[in-house]
């Protein structure tokens, strides 16, 4: 069973499934669905379109670089059966899938590193922004002071001991 490749969005194409196109000069273009096929035919290059891998790769998003890349790549020469070679090549498979999955997460965290602390600034801003939703505005004008808290500032709250008294009220 031969699995192509997409050239539009580098998906994998099983038998029977997708769109072939031949151009004059006989090269042979694959798509895995219509969606590829159309924009082919827009003439739009699929490092410019988001969802594709090639947009991914180009952009940091996902490894282009790998030495588990090498054991994916399509051999045309044949291979004698050889049942210990099989099992040793599956054993192998596994093998390489956990580094590979390991890896992309490790590319995943690097790349997530400084969103935090951006989230939380834009968090911040729009806060900020809105206070006269969290606030009422009648509060604001009563107190022109009421603004967001600042990090130096830490807002002390009283915790009443009505809660301790109720407990030992019950086991009496």
């Amino acid at each position: 069973m031969r699995l192509e490749k997409c050239w539009f969005c580098s998906s994998t194409i099983y038998p029977g499934h997708g769109i072939q196109f031949v151009r004059n000069d006989c090269k042979i273009f694959r798509f895995c669905r219509s969606k590829c096929h159309k924009n082919f035919k827009m003439k739009r290059n699929p490092r410019k379109v988001k969802w594709t891998k090639a947009y991914r790769k180009l952009h940091g998003k996902e490894l282009t670089k790998d030495t588990t890349f090498e054991f994916e790549r399509r051999r045309n020469r044949p291979e004698r059966y050889d049942r210990n070679v099989v099992q040793n090549t599956l054993k192998a498979i596994k093998k390489i899938e956990e580094v590979r999955i390991s890896r992309e997460a490790k590319l995943w965290e690097n790349r997530m590193k400084g969103n935090k602390a951006k989230q939380i600034k834009e968090d911040a801003r729009e806060l900020e922004q809105g206070i006269h939703l969290v606030k009422a505005p009648l509060a604001m004008q009563e107190e022109p002071g009421l603004t967001l808290p600042t990090k130096a500032e830490k807002m002390k709250v009283k915790v009443s001991s009505s809660k301790q008294q109720k407990e030992h009220s019950m086991e009496e």
